[in-house]
């Protein structure tokens, strides 16, 4: 009766083998909620929105301007870690005080490093033209350096020997008849989200992993010049207010989109294909590079548009009158010291 017993229990456990390892090389079915679903929900509670990013809960700035005067420049060095991402080459030619030359791709381990050193200052990241710096610093606020700010148009204005911003502005699209003044945007087509892929499994592990992540893949920007030549070759996101959306004027098949976050737009609804070049451009090419760092975090393509409307329309009437607004001119370069040992 006994072995009788056995039997029959082996025999009902041969449909369970065969179920359950019929097939090994076959994964199973992965029914957990969508990484980006999680890494959304981790980032919008977090008070680590887009929103957040350009200011955040300190009500700090993303960029900062040079000082106004030259005896408020010491001060205002003092007070940060300063980062600045230029090539060793340059750097070398001349830094503001107190600078350490770091490379884009270890902004993460050397922000790392001085706190764990002590380093209680927020950071300042300088680049040439504010624009690199931003994306870093949009990247930098998300990995938890929630106050680090850029400094406003890099060294092109803090010193005139290394302005180069003046050399990317331009009027590219005045009169072209890929650009218009009509106020109504075109209304975005629907898509789905962008799919993510993450070892981590809980909102912060997978933040972290995809910021380190888009550090290591460096920047990613297009020409003024590449866009003009072929508009329809890219999704263009416009991101100013109505006002300016109209009065600018933009391009014929851009959207716009501001304000962008995620708690008010879902999944931001941008993403046409996974290949497809999403590009944003706004004033100067620096906001811009915080929008373009947050959407790559989140999967998207994203690019930033170099110098903004600065390189799209330097001369286009609608801008105030400097020093309001962001219309880059030559005052707005600054005559400040940079050492060199």
């Amino acid at each position: 009766m006994k072995n009788l017993s056995l039997l029959l229990i082996g025999l009902l456990m041969i449909p369970m083998f065969l179920l359950t390892s019929c097939d090994r090389g076959v994964d199973a079915v992965d029914n957990s909620t969508p990484k980006f679903n999680t890494l959304k929900d981790y980032v919008v509670a977090n008070n680590l929105d887009l929103d957040k990013i350009l200011t955040s809960t300190d009500g700090i700035s993303f960029v900062v301007d040079a000082p106004a005067a030259s005896a408020d420049v010491t001060a205002f060095l003092n007070t940060y870690y300063i980062m600045d991402l230029r090539s060793a080459a340059d750097f070398a030619t001349g830094r503001v005080a107190g600078a350490k030359n770091v490379a884009f791709a270890n902004i993460l381990t050397d922000a790392t490093a001085a706190k764990a050193a002590g380093n209680t200052k927020d950071i300042l990241v300088i680049c040439y033209t504010g624009q690199t710096a931003t994306y870093a610093t949009a990247l930098l606020r998300l990995y938890g350096f929630k106050n680090t700010r850029a400094l406003k148009w890099g060294m092109s204005g803090w010193n005139p020997t290394f302005d180069k911003y003046t050399a990317g502005t331009g009027n590219l699209v005045s009169g072209s008849a890929n650009w218009t003044n009509v106020a109504t945007p075109p209304t975005p087509p629907s898509y789905d989200p962008p799919t993510i892929t993450s070892t981590a499994t809980d909102g912060l592990a997978i933040l972290k992993q995809r910021v380190e992540a888009v550090v290591a893949d460096g920047t990613k920007t297009v020409t003024p010049a590449a866009v003009v030549a072929n508009p329809s070759g890219y999704y263009l996101n416009n991101y100013k207010i109505a006002a300016d959306y109209a009065g600018y004027g933009h391009f014929t098949t851009s959207y716009r989109i501001q304000p962008l976050t995620l708690a008010l737009n879902n999944h931001l609804n941008i993403n046409p294909s996974p290949t497809a070049q999403v590009v944003t451009y706004c004033y100067t090419g620096q906001t811009s590079g915080v929008v373009t760092a947050f959407l790559r975090v989140m999967g998207y393509n994203a690019f930033s548009m170099n110098f903004g409307m600065n390189g799209l329309w330097n001369d286009n009437p609608f801008w105030p009158a400097p020093p309001s607004g962001n219309k880059w001119v030559a005052s707005r370069i600054k005559s400040y010291p940079t050492v060199t040992n």
